[in-house]
């Protein structure tokens, strides 16, 4: 198995130690408890290497850097203390894997699940997690994504201020804990995405300072602290760096994919960019599995997504801000701050299915600037679409979900565009419960002065909202480092049966997403839409010989179209609509169905969401 240079290597004679330290004249490994020290060798451009004799997996380290004293392993497998404490020898090939009839992921057909670990079950552990992958799988997802493993400071945290790239933390558990949460997974029949911040380091624990000042740069503005130099002097180790960790994760942890954090963050002014070489270096540590490379690109580029021969990065897909704008201000009726641009008309969620994004160059009044660039070819599966993810659920005051904030009867009908389009779709944990959970930010910082800035800080954000500014909102603003902050964000499990009517109905809409032959397409080539009000709009599925589908969706009062000078909403010569749906449904949570079409008239249901397949006469039109 190909092993990286840095790091540490079990070979028979002992373990191969090996940095990249060029601030430093000295390099040795010092073990614990022992203080038994073994000189590196210098091997010229910072490179220090060298063998200890009888040491194998298991054994505690720190690089002694000249005289300024002991430090953790840049490359460390794992962190048993956390961040500040020692690092630890693993052998990578002591795990017995499992999934060897596995074959990898691509995008189409992916419906994502966002998990936080420490937060999706009481035990917050990834053995937990793992034991509830069955039933996700029940569900009808069909890719698990991690919220960021990197070792953290303290007891939780979200994992963005992850400071040790290649430990997973050790709150979750050890490296095999991981390695059986791949397992489990892939036996269940579900891909594992792996979140990865490759934007900014945090500021607890980060060593790497000590080791070189290369790696940060002043060049560039970060909004979390300083960025990463790729492409200034010293940046050729600093990119091999986080290029490897890329390929670390899938190599060694078999993930089948990465969802890389606030790429618009990631700056190189060279070519070809870093996350197009890691692009090409992921997938061939991964080959012959396909993987998944997901992009948050605030700036909705889709460089991110066009081949590296042609000078894009060379990824699958990335997340569409725009549809989730326009969803929750459809929603809520709030346009406060960055929800300020969107409407929340019928007419921007039918161009989000059809467009993928709805800023592709235009001016953006939030921000003062042009948004976006022009989407072409990209396949419907390459944009991600939700309706809750950590952030947009975190970044309101309480945490509110998404059913507390606009009612039952909307959200299952917005629920039902979001798993019925034709892009790929991301549940954040406890969205398919209908749960009364709120999600916050929460973060363990022991370092008050830390602790304190944080939460000034995460107070300065909410305050972009002009209603969360208000002295009484700032006061109640819940504290990120409180441990109640992060309990209150676990998942009641119990939810599952307690309402049971939003499992049910999303359950539903992923068996019609999966076997419905017209929806499974995810052709947005093949289907158009119309507006029927400000909140009620058609999307017509063209499938050729499998009939149409037409899925009307209403989020405002009672609609009456009599006559209906609509084209789409006429049935394919022939036939006839047929109901194959409908979000009113008593077993979902709704008053009982009526359907919207009687042949003559259309009476569209307010807050709701009708299926119809074209049937013949007498014909069955269930997939």
């Amino acid at each position: 198995m190909e092993r990286a240079k840095l790091g540490t290597t079990i070979v028979p004679e002992g373990v191969r130690f090996s940095v990249w330290a060029p601030k430093r004249r000295r390099v040795s490994v010092v073990f614990e408890p022992s203080a038994a020290v073994v000189p590196l060798e210098d091997e010229g451009g910072g490179y220090f290497s060298g063998l200890a004799p009888g040491v194998g997996a298991g054994a505690l380290y720190r690089f002694r850097l000249d005289d300024a004293g002991d430090f953790p392993d840049p490359r460390s497998r794992y962190q048993p203390q956390g961040p500040h404490g020692p690092s630890l020898v693993v052998d990578p090939d002591a795990y017995r894997w499992r999934d060897t009839e596995w074959t990898g992921a691509t995008m189409a057909g992916q419906v994502l699940y966002e998990i936080h670990v420490g937060a999706f079950t009481a035990e917050g552990t990834l053995d937990a997690a793992a034991a509830e992958l069955p039933e996700l799988a029940r569900l009808g997802i069909t890719a698990v994504e991690l919220m960021p493993l990197a070792e953290f400071p303290g007891r939780f945290n979200w994992g963005y201020d992850g400071v040790g790239l290649y430990a997973p933390a050790h709150v979750y558990g050890d490296p095999e804990a991981l390695k059986r949460f791949v397992d489990a997974a892939h036996s269940a029949g579900l891909a594992v995405v792996l979140d990865v911040v490759y934007n900014h380091l945090g500021p607890d624990g980060n060593y790497l300072r000590e080791y070189s000042d290369d790696y940060f740069t002043d060049r560039y503005q970060n909004e979390w602290g300083d960025a990463i130099n790729f492409d200034g002097p010293g940046s050729e180790a600093v990119r091999e760096h986080f290029i490897e960790n890329a390929c670390y994760w899938v190599r060694e942890f078999h993930v089948d994919g990465l969802r890389l954090d606030a790429t618009q963050q990631v700056f190189d002014a060279g070519a070809p960019h870093v996350l197009a070489l890691l692009s090409l270096r992921a997938r061939a540590a991964a080959s012959p599995r396909p993987i998944l490379l997901i992009a948050e690109n605030e700036t909705q580029d889709v460089i991110a997504m066009k081949p590296v021969a042609d000078g894009g990065w060379g990824l699958d897909a990335e997340w569409s801000d725009d549809f989730h704008h326009a969803a929750r201000v459809a929603l809520t009726g709030r346009r406060e701050a960055y929800y300020s641009d969107y409407r929340g008309r019928a007419q921007e969620l039918l161009a989000c299915v059809k467009r993928g994004h709805l800023y592709q160059g235009q001016y953006y009044a939030w921000q003062k600037q042009p948004r976006g660039t022009p989407v072409t070819n990209e396949p419907a599966s390459a944009f991600v679409f939700y309706l809750q993810n950590h952030d947009q659920v975190a970044n309101h005051l309480r945490g509110d979900r998404l059913t507390s904030l606009a009612g039952a009867p909307r959200v299952r009908a917005m629920t039902a565009l979001l798993l019925l389009a034709p892009q790929t779709p991301l549940l954040f944990m406890g969205q398919e419960l209908g749960t009364s959970r709120p999600f916050l930010y929460f973060a363990d910082h022991h370092d008050d002065t830390l602790a304190e800035a944080v939460g000034r800080g995460r107070k300065t954000f909410l305050a972009q909202f002009p209603s969360y500014a208000t002295p009484e909102a700032q006061e109640a603003v819940p504290d990120p480092c409180a441990e109640s902050t992060f309990l209150a964000s676990k998942l009641d499990r119990g939810e599952r049966e307690t309402h049971e009517d939003a499992y049910a109905l999303h359950r539903e809409l992923l068996r019609l997403r999966r076997e419905d032959a017209v929806i499974a397409r995810q052709s947005r080539q093949d289907l158009d839409g119309a507006v029927l009000a400000d909140d009620a709009f058609v999307i017509r599925y063209f499938g050729g010989g499998h009939g149409d589908r037409l899925l009307v969706v209403n989020l405002g009062r009672d609609l009456d179209l009599a006559p209906v000078p609509e084209p789409l909403m006429a049935p394919p010569a022939g036939t006839d609509w047929a109901l194959l749906f409908s979000t009113d449904d008593a077993q979902y949570g709704g008053p009982g169905t009526i359907a919207a079409y009687g042949g003559a008239a259309w009476r569209i249901p307010g807050g709701s969401a009708q299926l119809f397949a074209s049937s013949t006469s007498g014909g069955d039109p269930r997939p």
